[in-house]
């Protein structure tokens, strides 16, 4: 067991951190969610439960670090990807990479995805989303993208969740790949034009492009930025 009074030191404490998630995510991976006690976990990252508590805070908190944990370590791959040059071909890969990712560890995922209370964004998640917006944004810079950033996001990021769960909750031989490809491009196709800009003669589709715009734009004060955002979003919502 680890010496207590070593654990005080800035260096110790990221390394029992580090041990504890490692423990915790394999226990997930083999024995499910509810292997995951602070007496399994400690016992398997060799500590004593109360240093759990002092790091984690609680076994709720030790499930939400666990969760960002894997979600760290998929955004590592996200990122090593290699960019494409027409963004909506970036949107196909992403959402193949996230679809695997759940495959291949269900547990994690559904630890990360499947909790419909809503909690703080994590460093990792918050990444995540960045990621996601950086190719919205250019889509709707070339005047590609049908609906605002904001709704495009919500609705990539409900289809490709929705459909990795549905495919968990099959037996795998059931799991057909050529499922996820026509979700993803039913996703798209709602979200994003072909090659050629969009072309649309009411305000939805102007506002679209005028808000990817807007972080580019000089002359405005913070409140009249964001007076002149809410304003886009709900011309390109339709509301």
């Amino acid at each position: 067991m680890t010496d207590p009074r070593s654990e005080d030191a800035p260096d110790v404490q990221e390394a029992l951190r580090r041990r504890i998630l490692s423990a915790a995510a394999d226990l997930l991976n083999r024995e499910g969610r509810d292997a995951l006690t602070t007496r399994t976990v400690a016992a398997a990252a060799g500590v004593q439960a109360p240093t759990l508590y002092r790091l984690f805070g609680d076994k709720r908190g030790l499930l939400d670090a666990v969760a960002q944990h894997g979600f760290t370590a998929y955004l590592r791959d996200k990122e090593r990807a290699a960019p494409r040059a027409d963004p909506a071909d970036g949107l196909r890969d992403g959402w193949d990479l996230q679809v695997a990712f759940g495959l291949a560890h269900p547990a994690i995922y559904v630890l990360m995805a499947g909790d419909p209370q809503p909690r703080g964004v994590s460093p990792a998640e918050a990444a995540g989303r960045e990621h996601l917006r950086r190719k919205l944004r250019a889509l709707a810079l070339a005047g590609r993208l049908r609906v605002s950033e904001e709704r495009a996001a919500l609705l990539l990021h409900a289809g490709c969740r929705g459909l990795i769960l549905t495919l968990l909750s099959l037996p795998e031989a059931e799991r057909a790949p050529e499922l996820s490809i026509l979700a993803r491009e039913g996703v798209i196709a709602s979200l994003v034009t072909d090659a050629a800009p969009i072309t649309v003669s009411g305000p939805a589709g102007a506002a679209v492009q005028l808000r990817a715009h807007l972080p580019d734009a000089d002359g405005l004060s913070p409140g009249e930025r964001a007076l002149l955002g809410e304003l886009l979003d709900r011309l390109a919502a339709g509301d």
